[in-house]
């Protein structure tokens, strides 16, 4: 390359430093050998390269991190774009930093690093750069160390590479790959590292949407004014495979999970070990009911106890179709103390029943018991009534899931509803309900499901309304209860 031709090339490539969507169409010699057949980047790309353009172009908006989150069928050219976008990160700014990252590690080693390295090898700024199995780096000695791209295996328990991800006044690139595997603690490392100031900063999540739980679904629902947010139909798209498309829409439905998620890019009613179904939820949490639809059930009150430090108790209250969270405390290990306030609530609500979780709840029944309290104990890990259940929690959830869709109602709580579709099944031989440990739950980054296991419990055992004689209610008996006056008439007997 002459050296009038290699100016011109850094004059480009400066020109297009705010503009991935002018170096897409000059970058690439499109209809031609490896790229015949193709006159340049698809339609959604582009709305992508221009949406980086406008936000880069404008000084008001340029140091502002950039998300994007972007969830699609399959076939739309994902790979081709994070190819395209690293090529031009690269190239249209010095000692640019790009880290990317997938699902898993072989879709990082087999799939996106080839393709990223592909799109590079047929750049016109080729000569710049050197392609590894695991990086991109500039050719240049002097910045190879800072002017690079690399393939990164996220791992929830090291995720130094994310926490370190700093480039002041420079640019970043972070591509999430198939996103919506990626653990939430990678998520939050990578957010709280990106807060150079004077920094061109874009991050952007691909994927197809297979799980309805997790961060990268919340980029389109809690988290959506922080995302530019794409949702984009394979069927929509040019060069997508028609007629399997076609095949796929005739065998499984166009409204079945399977043609949302592979096809729609939408996300599923309930992803595939999801217990409970967002629908299920989103139903209950919006349903309005007449007090005579639930005054004539028995009233349920429950306790979970704190699981583990940064975890809550909760008490909550349900009756027939109806539920409310009555308290909310964080872990409290003085037991006679929530007794107290458990019997208060039981007195308040004049309440049928009260369960409790055993698992970190024998202490809180034993200090009720000695108030006079009759409340009752449940195992968890206990037999199940239920034989398609392997124990009580799974029997309790599925109840409560059935419960919800059969007209439950719930409060407008957010951390209830994350809770009751966080959960899910662990797949068996025999085909029996068994629900993942809490432990698991925290590895996959959710929090213990305490409001979920809160309203489970009312379904531990079936319950009826007590009998309300002439001298009062329950509570007004449980109000005169005297544990000392008990033991005396016991003792006067035994003499």
């Amino acid at each position: 390359m002459s050296k009038q031709a290699i100016d011109e090339l850094i004059e480009l490539a400066a020109e297009c430093r705010y503009d991935p969507h002018r170096w897409s169409l000059l970058a690439w010699d499109w209809g031609h050998g490896a790229l015949a057949g193709k006159s340049g980047p698809r339609e959604w790309q582009r709305e992508i390269n221009l949406a980086i353009r406008d936000h880069l172009s404008d000084p008001s908006t340029r140091f502002q991190p950039l998300q994007i989150s972007i969830a699609s069928g399959h076939g739309i050219g994902k790979s081709a774009q994070v190819g395209m976008l690293v090529n031009w990160a690269l190239s249209t700014c010095d000692d640019a930093k790009v880290l990317i990252t997938a699902n898993t590690g072989n879709q990082l080693k087999t799939k996106t690093s080839p393709e990223v390295g592909k799109w590079n090898r047929l750049s016109i700024t080729a000569p710049w750069f050197d392609v590894h199995t695991m990086s991109i780096t500039s050719k240049d000695k002097e910045h190879a160390a800072e002017w690079r791209a690399d393939f990164v295996t996220w791992s929830k328990d090291n995720v130094d590479a994310f926490a370190g991800l700093h480039n002041q006044g420079k640019r970043i690139l972070l591509i999430f790959d198939e996103a919506s595997g990626i653990h939430s603690r990678v998520w939050e490392t990578a957010q709280g590292a990106l807060t150079d100031e004077e920094t061109e900063i874009i991050w952007i999540a691909f994927g197809n949407p297979l799980r309805n739980t997790g961060e990268f679904r919340e980029c389109f629902r809690k988290q959506r004014d922080a995302w530019v947010h794409r949702q984009i139909d394979s069927r929509t798209v040019e060069g997508t495979n028609k007629a399997l498309i076609s095949k796929w829409e005739k065998t499984y439905g166009v409204d079945s999970d399977f043609f949302k998620t592979r096809v729609r890019g939408m996300f599923p009613a309930v992803s595939v070990k999801q217990l409970i179904s967002t629908e299920y939820v989103d139903a209950a949490r919006g349903r309005h009911l007449r007090t005579e639809q639930f005054n004539f059930a028995a009233v349920v009150l429950t306790c979970d106890p704190a699981w583990q430090g940064d975890d809550d108790l909760v008490i909550a209250k349900r009756q027939g179709l109806a539920s409310w969270i009555l308290r909310v405390i964080p872990k409290n290990d003085n037991d006679f103390e929530i007794a107290t306030i458990l019997a208060a609530l039981e007195d308040e609500h004049d309440a049928d029943a009260v369960f409790i979780d055993a698992g970190y709840g024998t202490g809180i029944y034993s200090a009720g018991k000695t108030q006079g309290r009759d409340w009752t104990l449940v195992w968890f890990s206990g037999k199940s009534s239920n034989p398609g259940c392997l124990n009580k929690r799974a029997e309790m959830w599925v109840a409560m899931r059935d419960w919800l869709r059969d007209g439950g109602s719930i409060p407008d709580d957010q951390e209830l509803y994350d809770d009751l579709i966080g959960p899910e099944t662990v797949p068996r031989s025999d085909g029996i309900i068994q629900l993942e440990s809490k432990a698991d739950m925290k590895d996959r980054g959710l929090p213990s499901p305490n409001r979920g296991d809160a309203l489970a419990l009312s379904f531990a055992f079936p319950v009826n309304k007590k009998h309300r004689g002439p001298r009062g209610n329950v509570a007004d008996a449980r109000r005169n209860y005297d544990p000392h006056s008990v033991l005396n008439r016991n003792h006067g007997k035994r003499r």
